[in-house]
Formats: C-alpha cells, structure tokens, sequence
C-alpha cells in the first residue's frame, strides 16, 4: 500500500484585496480620520476664500480647483507617511506580515492605495470647484467653466508625487515625528540653501522638488521642465521609495 503526501499551497491575497484593505486603514486610526477630515474641510474653505474676498474675475472653476489643490497637496503626504510608519508605531507590522508574509505586496498596495487616495482626492476638488462656481456666478463672479485640460492631469501629477514622496519618507524612516519633520524640513532647508548661495543656484534647478513642481500649476509645461521635474523626483521620491522598500523588507519584526 503506498500513500501520496500533497504539499500544501498557500493561496496569496491579491493585490486588489490588498490595497482595499490599505485604504480602509487610512480612515481607521484617529490620526487618519481627523486628517482626511481636516483635509476635506479645508479644501472647502479654499472656495469659501475665494467666494468671499476674491475679485470677480477669480471666480472661475480654474481658480476654483487650482487654489483647492493646496491642502491636500500639503496634507496627503502626511497620510502616506502615517500609512507606513503607524505599522511599526502601533506594532501591528507583526499581524500584517504574519497574515501577507510577502512584504513587498504589502509595500506595493501602500503606494497604490496613496495614489487612489491622491486621484480621489483630486476629483473631490473638482466636485467642490464646480459646486463653487455655480454659487460664484449668480453673486457676481466670472463663473468660467473653461480650464487647460493640462491643468488638471498636473495638478493630479501633483498630488500623486507628494504622497508617494510621504511613503517614501515614511518607508525609510519608520518613525512619524522624525518622518514628518523631514519631509517638510529637508526640502525647505534645500530651497532657502538654494536660494542664498549662487553656487547652488543651478543645481536647484534640478533638484529642488519646491522649485521643479511650480509650474505643475501652470498651464502647458515644456520639456526642460519636464526633464527637471524627473530629476527632482528621481531623487525625493524614487530614491526614498527604494531605500525605504529595502528597509522594509530586511528589517526584523519584534
């Protein structure tokens, strides 16, 4: 009598199941909440400003929409940072890759939940921009629905960077003060560095993130633009990301 041993398979979680469960995770903790809370509110209160003390002639959906990218632009990045680094910071990394042992799936649902984050987010702008303009129009304002349709890709180009430059931070540090700090410390020391000594100068033209993502707001970048962009992002964004997955994946659960 023979007998046949099967190994057993494991089933993996897809990625989809994944990232659904980061996005929940964004919203759960407090900090998430009240921060997705203070963003929304806001990006209200951007078309709240402009309804009450800009010029009639500002009152379009561009204006709209252009001014309520700040906050989250601002903000977000915070949220991926916190998706990262509240792992470590409330231990719940020991659960998450018991359950998904395949860290690098973890790292990727992350990244692909901050950028749906970051796309609903734009959308939501949209929303309230046109709901501005259509209370602008019947108190005077230019109610405009005209916008470059390059305006709005960059502006959601934007948004994708920052949080994806948040995750990085977060990735890499796994500490939220120290992330925080640093994300927002870091390329403002670069700026003023950049702006005070002349030998600088040209290298923060490629390298200062503050400097290469201004004309996002504008309609129609060129390519050298473009170029400097990339380079600016390969290193606060690209080069964090990996760094960061490389820690992530080595470094031991306790």
């Amino acid at each position: 009598m023979t007998t046949t041993t099967t190994a057993p398979t494991t089933t993996q979680v897809p990625l989809t199941r994944l990232t659904g469960v980061e996005l929940r995770k964004l919203a759960d903790t407090r900090a998430g909440f009240w921060l997705l809370l203070i963003i929304g509110l806001a990006t209200a209160a951007t078309s709240a400003i402009i309804l009450g003390w800009a010029e009639d002639e500002e009152m379009t959906f561009e204006g709209f929409f252009s001014f309520g990218l700040l906050p989250s632009a601002v903000l977000l990045p915070v949220l991926g940072i916190l998706s990262v680094t509240s792992e470590w910071s409330q231990r719940t990394v020991l659960s998450t890759f018991t359950l998904v042992p395949t860290r690098g799936r973890v790292l990727t649902a992350k990244i692909v939940a901050g950028v749906l984050i970051a796309i609903a987010a734009t959308a939501a702008t949209a929303l309230l921009s046109a709901v501005a303009n259509v209370i602008g129009r019947p108190i005077g304002g230019d109610g405009s629905w005209h916008i470059d349709s390059s305006l709005v890709w960059q502006g959601l180009l934007l948004q994708v960077i920052f949080v994806l430059m948040g995750i990085g931070f977060g990735a890499l540090l796994q500490n939220t003060p120290l992330a925080i700090v640093l994300y927002f410390a870091l390329p403002m020391v670069w700026t003023v560095l950049g702006s005070m000594i002349k030998k600088l100068k040209s290298a923060a033209e490629w390298l200062d993130i503050n400097v290469t993502t201004t004309p996002l707001s504008e309609a129609d970048m060129t390519s050298g633009e473009y170029a400097r962009l990339g380079v600016s992002v390969a290193v606060w964004v690209l080069l964090p990301l990996a760094a960061g997955a490389v820690r992530v994946l080595r470094r031991e659960v306790s």
